[in-house]
């Protein structure tokens, strides 16, 4: 007779034993420990799911009512009721009732009813209530409800109805949150903060909303994005000139203090290689009355002839504004300028420097100037 099969026949006969000696020793619903292969082959047999253990160990898959301690498994916990400890698998975790403590496992972890620790798994974490609790996971979080104080981390997606902390590469998307950050986008009622990686959508925002692109909410004082459609916000075209001939139809909108600009815009002078012009940024709004205000604005200006982008100008400007009737605003104020240029392209638009350096066809250059315009509420 082979080696490994004599091993065999030895294992699960000792497993035989053990099974018939706990029977024999006594009906207890607490087990100290619980060994086995695979569900029934194991110390509390074809009963697995009645007890509760205080330590479980299988080398493929085991079956329990409950877990005080540690439950370790080669592939799954399957564990009916309540897990007070450390689940650890190698494919997955299963658990009914409550899980208080530590599910950690290769591809996935399930809490059907309520989760009050840490959920980390290679895949998905898929809970039913979370309290006090966090998910971590490689693909995506999703719980039922949530408390607020925990959080979610996950590399695609989360889900909940309220967290206090979300981070995902791609998308977010919850009830209430105190800080979102995503990759791509952000969905939320209710946020504190929401940083993403592309958009944030949410109806009512307390702190600051940052987005690669676009901001929409009903009410946020504080969006920084190139587009913001805020509902209780403001919108407004502007056409402005400054010192170097760049004249540049822009749209600015955000709340109530800090607001986006998208422009496009046309150069006066004869060099051909700055004719066109594109600028962003972003601005703050100083109240000082009704009618007059201070517009400070953070923008880079590129000039271009679309074959080559070699004129680009960093610039922060403050401009005192004056609002006749509701829609009507004119501004002008002086700016501090940073230019970055090659092959001579633009040198001469600014009227002088204060400071400049050349190396070999590159030239950096800083200059003061100013800038008048005109905005018209939306």
């Amino acid at each position: 007779m082979r080696t490994d099969t004599l091993t065999r026949i030895t294992v699960l006969s000792l497993l035989t034993v053990i099974s018939l000696t706990a029977k024999v020793l006594g009906q207890s619903a607490i087990r100290p420990a619980h060994v086995g292969i695979v569900y029934p082959l194991s110390t509390n047999g074809t009963q697995a799911a009645e007890y509760t253990n205080r330590f479980s160990l299988h080398a493929i898959a085991g079956v329990s009512g409950g877990e005080t301690g540690a439950a370790i498994s080669g592939i799954s916990n399957i564990i009916k009721g309540s897990a007070n400890g450390a689940a650890l698998a190698g494919f997955s975790n299963h658990i009914g009732l409550l899980q208080n403590g530590a599910a950690i496992s290769g591809f996935m972890n399930s809490v059907k009813q309520t989760s009050k620790g840490v959920m980390v798994t290679g895949f998905i974490n898929l809970g039913g209530e979370m309290h006090r609790g966090y998910q971590v996971a490689g693909f995506a979080n999703f719980a039922r409800k949530s408390d607020g104080a925990s959080g979610q981390i996950s590399g695609f997606m989360n889900h909940t109805d309220s967290a206090s902390v979300a981070v995902t590469g791609f998308i977010n998307s919850h009830r209430s949150a105190k800080v979102q950050i995503g990759g791509f986008l952000n969905l939320a009622k209710d946020a504190n903060i929401q940083v993403a990686g592309f958009m944030n959508v949410a109806k009512k925002v307390k702190g600051v909303q940052v987005a690669g692109l676009l901001n929409i909410a009903d009410s946020s004082d504080y969006s920084i994005a190139l587009i913001n459609i805020v509902k209780h916000g403001e919108k407004q075209i502007s056409l402005s000139i400054d010192e170097t001939s760049n004249t540049i139809l822009a749209f600015k909108s955000g709340g109530r203090v800090l607001y986006g600009i998208l422009g496009v815009g046309y150069n006066f002078r004869n060099d051909s290689a700055t004719r066109y012009v594109f600028q962003g940024g972003i601005g703050a709004h100083l109240y000082v009355n009704s009618h007059f205000r201070i517009n400070m604005e953070v923008t880079n200006t590129t000039n271009t002839d679309f074959h080559k982008l070699v004129y680009n100008k960093s610039t922060f400007g403050v401009y005192p504004a004056y609002r006749f009737g509701n829609n009507i605003e004119v501004f002008a104020g002086p700016t501090f300028n940073d230019i970055r240029t090659k092959d001579g392209v633009g040198e001469d638009m600014a009227p002088y420097y204060i400071w400049s350096k050349r190396r070999n066809d590159k030239f950096n250059g800083i200059y003061v100037g100013g800038v008048a315009g005109v905005q018209v509420r939306l």
